[in-house]
């Protein structure tokens, strides 16, 4: 399959494979090997990946080998929080993957998703999304979305791209946080499994913004609920993690356990956007899991309650 796009304007003088991942919603490893094996050509010639972009050049990627069938298990459970004609909401546990992220993989929500509901394998672009409109951490839990359809993945994924949607996280943190609090700082990858700030900016560094509020504290300990405005990788728990509040459970971030806590502590709580075909306000929630209500009880945190 080979995706063809213009270059926005505003992709102009950056790196070109900064650009290619941030357009076609690739990991930098992937972008990195499409441009080793020659798969990238900007207006018909195969370019280095640290070239300049150019605003409006023809950028051709061929993926013949990114999307490859998701494999239906329909023996995999599925919890489903929403469904209607257009979407699907599901309740994802920490511990399963989004969708998979190479060739075969099974085990993930989106092969459960197209066992259960076959549309899903033509609505997003990539196969192997199982039309989901964005992804949780494999030890996040929480509410995750999918279309059935490409109309309404393309409209959702839009909101997404225009900050119309209010996704919040409940993450248990320890050190000191403020009561409120908005994190601007942008993040930029280092490897290939996390994040750090990207103080100095810099081409790599990807926008990326938070708002806190505690909702309970307990000794060091405190329950934040997150709203992000930007989708950048693991950015719940570095930008934590960057202003000294990790979340409990974390390793790669620098968080400290709790006894019994067999995870990091964040949760996708909720997902506010408007629907794509009835235009009402849908507001999906998803009830926190068991061992995180064991755990503040064990904290002595008592969580909001709706």
């Amino acid at each position: 399959m080979t995706r063809t796009v213009h270059l926005p304007p505003e992709a102009d003088g950056r790196r070109l494979d900064v650009v290619v991942a941030e357009v076609l919603g690739l990991s930098r490893a992937r972008v990195k090997s499409l441009f080793e094996t020659g798969a990238v050509r900007v207006d018909g010639r195969r370019p280095s990946k640290g070239d300049r972009a150019t605003g409006g050049a023809r950028l051709e990627v061929e993926l013949a080998e990114e999307a490859p069938p998701l494999v239906p298990e329909p023996g995999l459970a599925l919890h489903l929080l929403y469904e209607d004609t257009w979407l699907l909401a599901v309740d994802k546990p920490a511990g399963v993957p989004s969708h998979p992220l190479k060739l075969g993989e099974t085990g993930t929500v989106a092969n459960a998703l197209v066992a259960r509901f076959p549309e899903v394998a033509l609505a997003a672009e990539e196969v192997r999304e199982g039309g989901l409109v964005h992804r949780l951490d494999i030890d996040t839990s929480g509410v995750l979305l999918a279309a059935r359809d490409r109309h309404s993945w393309e409209t959702v994924r839009g909101l997404f791209r225009d900050r119309a949607v209010d996704k919040r996280y409940w993450a248990l943190v320890s050190g000191p946080i403020g009561d409120v609090g908005t994190i601007d700082l942008p993040l930029r990858h280092k490897g290939e499994t996390r994040v750090e700030p990207a103080v100095d900016g810099g081409e790599e560094g990807r926008e990326a913004l938070s708002e806190f509020h505690v909702l309970q504290r307990s000794g060091e300990l405190a329950l934040v609920e997150v709203r992000i405005l930007t989708g950048v990788l693991h950015q719940v728990r570095a930008h934590l993690a960057a202003i000294g509040a990790p979340v409990v459970g974390d390793a790669l971030y620098g968080g400290r356990t709790f006894p019994g806590l067999p995870r990091f502590f964040l949760h996708a709580r909720s997902l506010g956007l408007v629907h794509p075909a009835t235009a009402v306000r849908l507001q999906l929630q998803s009830p926190l899991p068991a061992e995180l209500s064991r755990t503040l009880a064990a904290a002595d945190i008592r969580p909001p309650a709706g």
